[in-house]
């Protein structure tokens, strides 16, 4: 089994988790903004795909392509090794919260939960169409 589906606009991580004391219990809580995303996430994919989801016994290999922003200061030189691929954003978000914000978004979406994910790959680069192309694939059982 195999689905794909993109996200428009600027790639996002995952942020980091906020504390708050409250009559001296610490509440944590996820940034609004990465709620934001990850809801996106969501809706895309269900608008995109459907109510497809991997069985809770299925390993599952996903697969991000990240691509950000030309910025406008670059020069033509730089903005077309970005183009072409030869320049690559070395720049935040990092590519582990990048895979962190997708893989928990399709929990009990895509999937029963991320755990199932037993491959993957992320790959960064710029465009003149910011977005996140995500692949899950049914991985392959080998060693």
């Amino acid at each position: 089994m195999e689905v794909k589906f993109t996200v428009l606009g600027e790639p996002q991580g995952k942020g980091r988790p906020r504390f708050a004391n409250a009559k001296g219990r610490v509440i944590t809580r996820t940034p609004d903004k990465t709620v934001l995303y990850e809801n996106l996430v969501v809706t895309e994919y269900r608008r995109q795909v459907g109510d497809v989801k991997f069985p809770d016994d299925a390993i599952i290999d996903l697969r991000i392509m990240a691509y950000f922003t030309i910025p406008a200061s670059a020069s033509k030189r730089k903005k077309a090794q970005m183009e072409n691929g030869e320049l690559r954003p070395a720049k935040k978000p990092d590519m582990d919260n990048i895979i962190k914000v997708i893989a928990d978004s399709l929990n009990h979406v895509a999937y029963r939960d991320d755990a199932q994910v037993v491959d993957c790959q992320i790959r960064k680069f710029y465009s003149q169409q910011p977005r996140i192309e995500v692949t899950l694939t049914s991985a392959a059982v080998s060693a």
